[in-house]
């Protein structure tokens, strides 16, 4: 294939991406209603696993999350404990917009995380340097949310670089009683 014909094909991709519409748009009536500011408030506990491209398992973890809300901003702070002993601490200072949207910040995250619900659907987009291994990559996340009943939460990130998943990571939350 020729630079020119590389060139071509990226531009239509990139054509294509940009035509579709609001995929939230397509949760706007549907229920239990997604409420950052209600969920990821108070004591959490989550369930995961990150799957590389061929769906193979890599990694399992649990995590333990705080949130607390002040008006328009939340503090949420994450632990996660992975299967290999490893631990992890990322805590995100989330801000909810005059337009329904969310800003978030987190040290590990690239610039600003952005996020937008409608229904029961939240899609939350960040840019990171997502070590493995011995290596770091520069990847974008597309994490889709859904609330479901009692409490729980599934969310389901689409980790790409180039705009190409190479990653999945799924997450079952569920809200703990405050203690």
């Amino acid at each position: 294939m020729t630079i020119r014909n590389l060139a071509t094909l990226i531009g239509a991709i990139t054509m294509l991406c940009a035509c579709t519409n609001n995929k939230l748009d397509h949760y706007k009536n549907t229920t239990p209603v997604a409420s950052i500011e209600d969920f990821f408030n108070g004591p959490l506990k989550g369930w995961g696993l990150v799957q590389d491209w061929k769906g193979r398992v890599t990694v399992r973890f649990d995590v333990e999350m705080n949130g607390k809300w002040e008006g328009n901003t939340g503090t949420l702070v994450e632990k996660f404990n992975y299967y290999d002993g490893t631990t992890q601490e990322r805590i995100w200072t989330i801000t909810k917009l005059e337009n329904g949207q969310y800003i978030g910040k987190a040290d590990d995250i690239l610039g600003d995380a952005t996020g937008q619900s409608q229904g029961n659907a939240v899609n939350w987009k960040y840019r990171m340097d997502l070590p493995v291994g011995n290596k770091t990559y520069r990847v974008t996340f597309d994490d889709w949310m859904w609330q479901m009943n009692n409490g729980v939460l599934l969310n389901r990130s689409y980790i790409k670089k180039f705009g190409v998943t190479v990653a999945e990571l799924t997450i079952f939350m569920q809200k703990q009683d405050q203690e």
